[in-house]
């Protein structure tokens, strides 16, 4: 199954059909989220710095928490969600109203991926920016999630179309976790992408900082790779809250490759209760006061 991206007209022009089209995807959009409790966004300024991975073990964390979870993997270009829950090549089905029903991990986390639409997991998508935007709005509407308490979208990289439109198209955000390493270039990158959620009037936004350190096997002290942790620090300055920081550890790619998060897989290594820690850091910061 191959989603249709919908242009619009020339010179931004939308004829009424088109018009009647958004409208209606619009409140698809509504209804199909509306049963969704918690909006949790993952972001990053840059690709590489392991933004899937902390969503991923945030959706297992969260769900480990007794909340009912979905994680809605947004990357087009790197689908990587799928691999990491180990449902990678599976298919969605489609329920009697025409909707993708979310593949279920082992541990029962709703999965929702442009994995599963490609026919072919080695094509690069080669798409113009309306293409991507409009099959990240039918990723969006014409998915039946059912009742969840949190969802987690794993958002594109960086400030541009695809990650704005994730965040204007998904109605009620709750919290946005921006993803870092502790080297400047990446921090300069997370500015604008935390400038950008403000701009949306999102007020919940977190800072995670992975790779903070890699712990010797031999003398188990960390070894700062990336340089000083500034993580909270650099939370401090943005006015934004700090959750944590995660260590670099050989134990993410073995999880990836078993297709387990680190939480399922090594529940009490440092890294697995570094994610419990975040997730319930999360709860207390942005989750609670809705209650």
């Amino acid at each position: 199954m191959i989603l249709m991206a919908h242009g619009h007209g020339h010179g931004g022009q939308m004829t009424p059909e088109q018009q009647k089209q958004m409208i209606e995807q619009e409140l698809k959009i509504s209804k199909h989220l509306s049963n969704i409790k918690y909006k949790i966004a993952v972001m990053s300024g840059k690709g590489g710095v392991g933004k899937s991975t902390v969503a991923a073990n945030l959706a297992e964390a969260f769900n480990k928490k007794g909340y009912k979870t979905g994680i809605l993997d947004a990357d087009i270009h790197g689908p990587n969600i799928p691999k990491m829950l180990g449902v990678e090549g599976y298919y969605v089905s489609i329920d009697d109203e025409g909707l993708m029903v979310p593949v279920k991990s082992e541990s029962g986390v709703d999965v929702m991926s442009m994995a599963f639409l490609l026919e072919d997991k080695s094509q690069p998508i080669i798409w113009r920016g309306p293409q991507k935007t409009g099959t990240i709005k039918q990723l969006i509407a014409d998915v039946n999630w059912g009742n969840l308490d949190v969802l987690i979208i794993d958002n594109p990289p960086g400030t541009g179309d695809e990650p704005l439109t994730v965040l204007q198209t998904i109605p009620g955000i709750d919290a946005v976790v921006m993803v870092t390493t502790p080297n400047d270039v990446s921090q300069d990158d997370v500015v604008k992408c935390v400038n950008m959620v403000k701009m949306l009037n999102i007020k919940n936004i977190g800072l995670v900082e992975n790779m903070a350190y890699f712990t010797c096997p031999h003398c188990d002290e960390p070894v700062k790779m990336f340089g000083e942790n500034q993580g909270a620090e650099f939370a401090e300055e943005m006015g934004i809250e700090f959750l944590g920081d995660v260590p670099l550890t050989p134990r993410v790619a073995d999880s990836a490759n078993l297709g387990k998060a680190i939480v399922n897989l090594n529940a009490n290594s440092e890294i697995g209760e570094k994610f419990m820690f975040i997730a319930s850091e999360i709860e207390k910061d942005f989750l609670d006061e809705k209650d």
